[in-house]
């Protein structure tokens, strides 16, 4: 635990307004901001910064720092303010450019963006089950490597929470999961001022939140002042002694303390004004006319946070030299884990098929999991409550529970929401690359942590299986037919929807090396027949997203290949009926090339004259093929193609007959086909 710095009562002050100042400073230059909970919650973060978090300013990155989140994002001027006073790479310029283009102070806190910001967060719960997932990860890393007298993982996850994030379902879901795996890392700072954006939270909000909290497994206390620095400081020490229970502590604070709109919603995000901003100042006992200003003394008692960090990495640094001579094994996978190297020869132990037969690719990821998982050990996951469905469980990876935090199988319940913004935060954490599975439609469920981890640039893998009507008798309510084009819709997320086995493999094997981004697998719960690499082309063509899969030929008597008058493009189960169509139409005398588009994204990513050599602009009657919605296909199909695709939802029936009455069947496909020409 960090040593308390000499401060008097009077410098403290100083510094929790210096927080304040800057803020209502930087909002009113902008014009816009939330000047509410920074002002509010300025002395919970001056403590917990000065007091208690270990952390370097000059290496954000150090392995065994504290983590700290500001899950209310909207106050970020906050976090920012604590950055630039305590040293990071972080100027006053930056603060004075608030919410301005180009700066590194955007209106919610961008991982990636701001040295320090350690998760994207602004919807609301988000950065709660981001921490979450953090403390999962530390978790599961010092179990592996702790050993006696040498604790390389024993960091605290931080958080400032808001009214507004505890109402979000998936804090909910988050903190149920936290208390059941006893997270005693896990300390968060409620800012409990009674106030949102339209009033009083007793409009919709009023359960007793400790209470809630303990229900879940949570350890509680209340601060009854917010200002009174000895009692959050003796809340949070005791929270750091609850080892078996992540901790809540209710601050009561006042929104927009010292403004003259505090304490009511006006507060929360309006502009001061001018006049509001001297008055602000007056009752706070500073400068009127002074903008930006920040006291030397204050500044200095903020950058002892430099030397002290550079210290905390030091001594950390030492043991973990000492022991890495003690134990050279798990000394060597330690530094391969948090440098994020994967092991060389990873790529070999990938799965053949060579003697494979039709199998749902569902079934064929789980297969790549299990041949990958004892040369991968970075890979960790498991499934909202279907491991055995999603195929996602790890065979003797034990399950992550209280009592084995090494565990490689993730049981999150029934909880996608959690899974995915938990996800995130163990990739935020390092030294881990996590997968989580559930049924495709069920993506809806989880889609704003999907869509934070893709802007965050994280690497997360999202195992999606029963991605069709072609699941059969459940029904519409889980049949995907609009989750493919909404998928694809969100920026640097990559959607993978292989065809057979084959490409299972090489899905699995572009997601690992996805370092920097997420990757989204779809996978049939039904048997896809095993594409012939003998006849077809090989399935490493997925490596560039689109590939000829099976090109036109000759309809003589030979097997030259011919320029095609037809092209059929499909992914997934519909890359099978494509073949036997063009089985049909070649004997008929059509050249018929099938292209296999597992990965749009990527194929865009390609040159050009790549995509053009697989897609010739000459060649306009196009097919394409996929049980999902219209949308997104005309951009490869053309004016002149067509799409056989499923604008309407399901219906509960085998799938194999659900699939043929509504269109995706050789008969249809033909008389498409044959309407292009």
């Amino acid at each position: 635990m960090q040593k308390e710095t000499e401060a008097t009562p009077e410098l403290d002050q100083l510094c929790i307004n210096t927080i304040r100042t800057l803020t209502i400073d930087a909002v009113q230059k902008a014009k816009s901001g939330h000047p509410g909970l920074p002002l509010g919650a300025a002395p919970m973060a001056y403590v917990l910064w000065t007091k208690f978090m270990r952390y370097n300013p000059r290496n954000p990155k150090w392995e065994n720092r504290d983590r700290f989140l500001l899950s209310a994002g909207h106050g970020c001027m906050l976090l920012y303010s604590l950055l630039y006073l305590t040293g990071y790479d972080l100027a006053l310029d930056d603060i004075e450019n608030f919410r301005q283009w180009g700066s590194k102070t955007p209106g919610h806190p961008e991982y990636g963006l701001t040295p320090g910001v350690e998760t994207t967060t602004g919807p609301l719960g988000q950065g709660f089950a981001n921490g979450v997932g953090m403390a999962m990860g530390a978790a599961h890393l010092a179990a592996k490597f702790n050993e006696q007298d040498f604790s390389l993982i024993d960091h605290y996850v931080y958080a400032i929470v808001s009214d507004g994030d505890l109402m979000e379902g998936v804090a909910a879901e988050a903190a149920s999961l936290a208390g059941h795996l006893k997270l005693g890392k896990l300390i968060y700072l409620y800012d409990d001022n009674h106030v949102t954006i339209e009033g009083f939270t007793d409009l919709a909000f009023n359960e007793d939140m400790t209470k809630r909290f303990e229900s879940y497994g949570w350890h509680t206390s209340t601060v009854a002042d917010g200002n009174d620095l000895a009692a959050i400081e003796a809340a949070i020490r005791d929270a750091q002694s609850v080892g078996d229970r992540p901790s809540l502590i209710s601050v009561k604070t006042i929104i927009g303390y010292g403004m003259p709109t505090a304490g009511t919603r006006k507060a929360h995000s309006d502009p001061p004004g001018e006049e509001a901003v001297r008055e602000t100042k007056r009752h706070l006992g500073w400068p009127e006319d002074k903008q930006f200003y920040v006291p030397d003394e204050a500044l200095v008692h903020f950058r002892k946070a430099i030397d002290r960090g550079a210290e905390f990495e030091r001594e950390w640094k030492e043991l973990v030299t000492k022991y890495q001579e003690k134990h050279s094994d798990p000394g060597a996978l330690w530094q391969q884990t948090v440098s994020g190297e994967l092991p060389a020869d990873w790529e070999k132990h990938l799965p053949t098929f060579e003697n494979a037969e039709a199998m749902a690719t569902r079934v064929a990821s789980g297969q790549v999991i299990n041949a990958l998982a004892p040369h991968l050990p970075m890979l960790i996951g498991g499934s909202a409550d279907l491991g055995p469905s999603n195929n996602t469980d790890i065979k003797d990876g034990g399950s992550f529970e209280p009592s084995s935090y090494d565990g490689r199988i993730l049981h999150f319940g029934v909880r996608e929401h959690a899974m995915g913004a938990t996800m995130t935060g163990m990739a935020l954490n390092g030294g881990l690359i996590p997968f989580g599975g559930t049924f495709m439609c069920f993506s809806d469920y989880m889609r704003p942590s999907i869509r934070l981890a893709c802007l965050s640039e994280v690497q997360v893998i999202y195992v999606f299986t029963h991605d069709s009507i072609g699941l059969g008798e459940d029904g519409p309510t889980h049949q995907p037919v609009e989750h493919l084009a909404a998928l694809r819709a969100i920026p640097h997320l990559f959607v993978i929807r292989p065809a057979d086995v084959h490409e299972v493999r090489e899905a699995w094997r572009l997601a690992i090396l996805r370092r920097h981004a997420p990757t989204a697998l779809a996978l049939t719960r039904q048997k896809v027949p095993l594409i012939d690499r003998q006849v077809c082309a090989p399935a490493e063509g997925l490596r560039r997203g689109g590939y000829v899969l099976a090109d036109a030929v000759s309809t003589g008597s030979g097997s030259d290949r011919v320029t095609p008058q037809l092209i059929l493009i499909a992914t997934g189960s519909e890359v099978s009926l494509a073949l036997d169509a063009r089985d049909e139409l070649q004997k008929d005398g059509v050249p018929t090339r099938v292209v296999s588009l597992p990965c749009t994204e990527l194929f865009e990513e390609q040159s050009q004259d790549y995509r053009d050599e697989v897609l010739p602009p000459s060649i306009t009657a196009r097919l394409a093929i996929e049980a999902g919605v219209r949308q997104g296909w005309d951009r490869w199909v053309g004016f002149k193609g067509d799409v056989i695709c499923l604008d309407r939802f399901g219906a509960s029936a085998p799938g194999e007959v659900a699939m043929k009455n509504l269109g995706f069947n050789v008969e249809n496909v033909l008389i498409q086909a044959r309407a292009l020409l």
